[in-house]
């Protein structure tokens, strides 16, 4: 960690990716976990575009207490460290994977999201758009959401299996990936693609890599440094934070 400290003290360009890892400590589940999301059966229809154009109801009912019930939940140690890494002027950007909106809650801007976000819905016929507190208050009384002016189907602007993902995120990611001189890969086990392929840029433009993941990862053995316990790390980076000027 003070080889991580002493380089953080110089003027390098800094950022994150993170993954579902890191929102497991608000009581959010990851995916891919001994308790993630993709053990249970069907999971893998929650984020199928094809099924979800199928059947909207499935997806709706299965995230009704993951996805449509975040004012419930609190950012974590890990993103109160990642929101206090940019308030000290260290962290230049950060690049998630996550659809839980908990980096912005905590206080971080200019979040990249690659995966999409449940932020802002739209209707899939006539492209409407609806505020994820419009969708959340019929989600949570087990409404299925559809479109006031069409009576289409209303979905998240997450990215769901089968779609591409946005391009001008995903493009400020690589491009954020490439002048990372350090980039703090947190949470996540670096399987899903093209998303799992932006730590790899840094990698490959000279810049190190520190992953944090009770997992192993196919990048472990490109890590300048590599740690197992993301709460442990969070609580040492805070204490540095706290301690520096």
């Amino acid at each position: 960690m003070k080889e991580i400290f002493d380089f953080l003290s110089e003027d390098i360009y800094c950022t994150v990716f993170t993954g579902a890892g890191v929102s497991t400590f608000s009581g959010i589940r990851d995916f891919r976990g001994k308790n993630g999301l993709y053990n249970e059966p069907d999971a893998d229809k929650i984020f199928d575009i094809d099924y979800f154009q199928r059947d909207p109801s499935f997806y709706y009912s299965r995230t009704k207490d993951f996805i449509y019930n975040l004012e419930d939940k609190d950012p974590g140690v890990v993103h109160r460290m990642l929101a206090m890494l940019e308030q000290k002027g260290l962290l230049k950007r950060l690049i998630t994977q996550n659809i839980d909106l908990l980096h912005q809650k905590a206080g971080n801007t200019g979040v990249v999201e690659v995966h999409g976000t449940p932020a802002v819905h739209h209707c899939l016929s006539c492209g409407k758009s609806y505020t994820y507190e419009e969708v959340a208050a019929n989600v949570q009384e087990d409404i299925l959401p559809i479109c006031s002016d069409c009576g289409g189907i209303i979905k998240p602007d997450i990215t769901f299996f089968g779609e591409q993902l946005p391009a001008g995120a995903i493009e400020t990611a690589f491009t954020e990936a490439v002048r990372s001189d350090l980039m703090f890969v947190l949470g996540s086990s670096l399987t899903v693609q093209p998303a799992a392929s932006i730590p790899v840029q840094t990698v490959r433009s000279g810049g190190r890599i520190v992953i944090v993941n009770d997992m192993a990862t196919p990048l472990d053995s490109s890590a300048w440094k590599r740690f197992s316990d993301l709460g442990e790390f969070s609580e040492q980076m805070i204490e540095y934070l706290k301690k520096r000027d």
